[in-house]
């Protein structure tokens, strides 16, 4: 399991382990900041380098080393 600090997350590149439709690079475009800035952030947008599709996700996630890898490879 990876350590990630969420705030750091923006711009991040990540490879999907198990990629479909082709989409195997993605880049985190946004973290979903809480309305109250003392709870944590719990989640971010990635979007897919080939198609551009975004998608939301918990950024929990990323630290599951099999379904993603932190660059890319």
């Amino acid at each position: 399991m990876i350590r990630i600090n969420p705030r750091k997350l923006l711009l991040s590149k990540w490879t999907a382990m198990h990629p479909h439709n082709r989409e195997k690079h993605f880049l985190v475009v946004r973290i979903v900041v809480p309305e109250d800035p003392q709870q944590p952030i719990v989640d971010v947008e990635l979007e897919a380098v080939l198609t551009c599709r975004v998608q939301l996700i918990p950024w929990k996630r990323l630290t599951d080393s099999s379904i993603w890898r932190q660059g890319w490879h």
